[in-house]
């Protein structure tokens, strides 16, 4: 059993993705409401001009993505799906750059008969960087402190200055407080590349050559953008954070684009297995580009013969788009995932992921169209086998095909065949989730449990009112299980907290169930299979528990 703690309702926490630890950060409580969270927030992973390396970066709009990434860049495939996201509706985005063997460029400080030398954070030729050493207000007879500031500009030569840091009363002694080592230890442009020079570094004479005023000395063009990326480059590492794994330190996102690794190479089998598996890790869906080589609706058919990547938590829209290639000045081909994103979140805004069929119809924005056309029949067998057809124009005539996922023809839950069905379980376990992680915060005491019950049955009602669940009577629609069947006094003793949560399947009185369990150490969501008695009208009361958790809680 559980117990409130004064201020829950109030409570700073929050639970890093995945059990990896906890960040402060204002938190709602259960005098609050669940937010829904969104449908269309979108990472992006993969190769840009610039910018900073395996760290997510939230944006709102390409001029965003091209003050911080450099834009377009003929040869990553990102910056174009980011753009064809946006173009077609998208709002928010999550980019992370990913890099093979890029090298930062340096930028050399003379001292004396010695020189501070200094590396620019972010890899790349585009990094544009420039310094000045000035001695203002420090005393002519303290000869080991100077003044540093450090800007990136927009191009080398240029006074377009993007961002600037500046560092007063710097000091080469070690045992200093304002040693210069640990000062650049936090800076976002520079860090230190070798040994600390005896001697400060000389005062940067301006653009004559003068000294009354300092100048600027500009980073060397030793930089290196480095390799394309290999499948291993995106993948990354899960403890350090890179590639596709530099994501968990976001909060959330609901759809994961892994553009080509160029213009005429997909992306690797391997990279779709590990995104998949983290995407249904984080709750996310996968959006997969067509393989390049299908040109046309035949071909494509023919290649879902030989496809054995299916899963509710992937999906395909055929075929490739042809957009304005801003820097070559034509129409090109590009891989679909970006348009794609940006049609699924801008439906978001004008209907609920669980709308009608006819809502969710793919229909590009002017100046896109689909790289070939695909017939009604040969959509339809496309879409039997879990592939939606990008339309460029909405069409009365068609036959209604509801978009699938990649479950489609496997063997897995029918629901989740379909995409709405598939991003209604989402959307419901990722905003339950996130809604109720204040119970980490509170004692054992059975008030929270039955706050924390009435606070998910107040989010499903909401949901039930909207006509989420249809026609179905409302003890068909949901239950919240929250009680000493699931909060045990072993739970209790270990700060652990469960709630389980069953939402309509579509037969009739069958439920998709989840168990959600919080802790100080993370979050977790748990698809669960729940035994009830074999009665004539279903009661989720009538559940037919035993006593032991493991018995009552089976993973199907």
């Amino acid at each position: 059993m559980w117990y409130s703690s004064p201020d829950i309702s109030r409570g700073k926490f929050l639970v890093a993705p995945n059990g990896l630890g906890i960040q402060v950060e204002e938190e709602r409580g259960p005098d609050q409401t669940i937010v829904p969270l969104g449908c269309g927030r979108t990472a992006f992973v993969g190769r840009t001009l610039r910018g900073p390396v395996n760290r997510p970066i939230f944006l709102k709009s390409f001029t965003e993505f091209q003050h911080i990434f450099g834009g377009l860049w003929q040869p990553s495939p990102l910056g174009y799906a980011v753009e064809h996201f946006f173009d077609n509706g998208g709002r928010e985005v999550l980019v992370v750059r990913v890099v093979n063997g890029a090298r930062a460029a340096t930028l050399t400080l003379n001292a004396g008969t010695q020189v501070l030398k200094l590396r620019a954070v972010r890899p790349g030729t585009r990094e544009f960087l420039r310094a000045s050493v000035d001695y203002d207000n420090i005393s002519p007879v303290n000869t080991t402190e100077f003044n540093l500031t450090v800007q990136r500009v927009r191009m080398q030569g240029t006074e377009q200055v993007e961002d600037q840091e500046i560092y007063p009363r710097l000091s080469t002694l070690p045992e200093a407080e304002r040693f210069v080592g640990e000062a650049l230890a936090g800076s976002e442009l520079v860090q230190l590349a070798g040994a600390v020079a005896a001697e400060r570094p000389d005062r940067t004479p301006d653009s004559s050559g003068g000294l009354l005023a300092a100048g600027y000395v500009c980073s060397n063009a030793d930089g290196d953008d480095g390799a394309p990326l290999t499948d291993y480059d995106l993948i990354g590492s899960a403890v350090d954070r890179t590639g596709l794994f530099a994501l968990e330190g976001v909060e959330h996102f609901n759809l994961l684009c892994i553009p080509p690794l160029s213009r005429d190479r997909d992306v690797g089998p391997t990279v779709l297995l590990v995104a998949l598996r983290y995407c249904k890790e984080r709750r996310a869906l996968l959006i997969v580009d067509p393989p390049s080589e299908w040109h046309t609706a035949d071909e494509a058919l023919r290649g879902m013969r030989q496809w054995n990547f299916c899963n509710e938590n992937a999906l395909m829209y055929f075929p490739r788009v042809l957009a304005h290639d801003k820097l070559r000045g034509h129409f090109e081909s590009f891989a679909s995932c970006g348009a794609v994103a940006g049609m699924l979140a801008r439906s978001e805004e004008t209907f609920p992921v669980w709308g009608p069929v006819k809502s969710e119809d793919a229909v590009l924005r002017p100046g896109y169209r689909p790289s070939c056309l695909v017939s009604e029949d040969k959509r339809m067998r496309l879409a039997a086998l879990g592939v939606n057809s990008i339309q460029a124009v909405r069409s009365a005539a068609r036959i209604g095909v509801s978009p699938r996922t990649l479950a489609a023809g496997s063997a897995g839950a029918a629901d989740w065949q379909s995409l709405a069905a598939r991003r209604l379980a989402l959307f419901i376990l990722n905003s339950v989730e996130r809604g109720t992680r204040w119970v980490v915060l509170t004692k054992p005491h059975r008030d929270v449990a039955e706050l924390a019950a009435a606070q998910v049955r107040t989010f499903f009602e909401r949901l039930y009112d909207a006509g989420t669940f249809g026609a179905r009577p409302m003890a068909e629609a949901f239950f919240v299980i929250c009680d000493s069947r699931v909060n045990s006094a072993e739970s209790a003793a270990s700060s652990e907290f469960h709630l389980v949560i069953g939402f309509a399947a579509v037969r009739r009185r069958e439920f998709h169930s989840f168990r959600i369990s919080h802790s100080a150490s993370g979050s977790k969501v748990t698809p669960v299979s729940l035994n009830r008695l074999n009665t004539a009208e279903f009661c989720p009361e009538e559940l037919e528990w035993v006593d032991n958790l493991a018995n009552q809680l089976q993973p199907p």
